[in-house]
């Protein structure tokens, strides 16, 4: 009966450590999606406000994270930013490596794997930021940097035009998941009814589809710096911002994807919510 016992118990053991393993990584996405919820949702009050004729601060990362800073306490949300998106790292590299089943093939795991490196470069940069480390160039004049040093390289310019085509291929892709609303498949739909699901539904549409225009927007700059062998084409996410403002329907058109961007910071806060983790 002892060895018998002793196995139940080392069973045990292993099914509550796993367990408090789900539920720690469960808790990680939560904070991750919180983090890239509240900086939306500022690159879309700062887009806003520049389509209302306010100018302000620069519309991207490093602008929300200006204006995180001059809060009160803003220091301390500095830091709980870094530690939100190290937590996203750390779930989407989880998703990766750990996640197995008929559903999730190699594909998906190396894309959970591409995500994981990139919240982690932005939880490095925002460390940085919060560290007063990374407060010098803006994100135009790094995008343009970038470009500039792919360029130089023997087949820069093919380089280039295909990392353009990438990102308009990303924001395609974002923007008809989006209106295609397969972001439902994510989410405890037994936990939304009624109007809350409608809510929902039509922050991750809107939201999602004006993501995916400022990412298809960028790679079309990124694709003309190509073309035209011009580094100074390529913009970062607040110069593709400012560029929405000077189509033949003017400020309207930023007004709309920074409401969008905002949304879609909403539906990021949802997501740590109801999303299935």
């Amino acid at each position: 009966m002892a060895p018998s016992l002793a196995r139940t118990r080392g069973r045990s053991k292993k099914a509550a450590a796993r367990k408090a393993e789900r539920e720690s990584l469960t808790a990680a996405g939560r904070a991750g999606f919180v983090a890239r919820g509240v900086v939306y949702v500022l690159i879309g009050a700062l887009a806003l406000r520049i389509a209302l004729g306010g100018g302000g601060k620069q519309a991207d990362r490093q602008g929300a994270l200006a204006q995180v800073a001059e809060q009160p306490f803003g220091k301390v949300m500095l830091w709980a930013l870094v530690v939100g998106f190290g937590c996203m790292a750390l779930w989407r590299g989880s998703r990766a490596v750990l996640k197995r089943g008929p559903r999730r093939k190699a594909g998906s795991r190396a894309l959970d794997g591409g995500r994981a490196v990139f919240y982690a470069f932005v939880c490095w940069a925002t460390a940085a930021y919060a560290n007063g480390e990374s407060q010098g160039s803006s994100g135009d004049a790094k995008s343009q940097d970038y470009t500039k040093t792919t360029l130089e390289l023997p087949y820069g310019r093919y380089l280039v035009g295909v990392a353009g085509c990438v990102l308009i291929g990303v924001g395609v892709v974002l923007a008809v998941r989006a209106m295609m609303r397969r972001f439902l498949r994510q989410l405890d739909l037994g936990s939304l009814k009624g109007r809350t699901r409608q809510v929902v539904t039509v922050l991750g549409v809107t939201g999602g589809a004006a993501r995916g225009a400022v990412f298809a927007a960028a790679g079309v700059f990124i694709v003309t710096a190509a073309v035209q062998f011009d580094p100074d084409e390529a913009k970062g996410v607040d110069a593709t911002l400012r560029s929405f403002a000077h189509t033949p329907v003017g400020p309207w058109l930023l007004a709309a994807v920074a409401a969008g961007l905002i949304l879609f910071g909403v539906f990021s806060f949802a997501s740590a919510r109801w999303r299935r983790l």
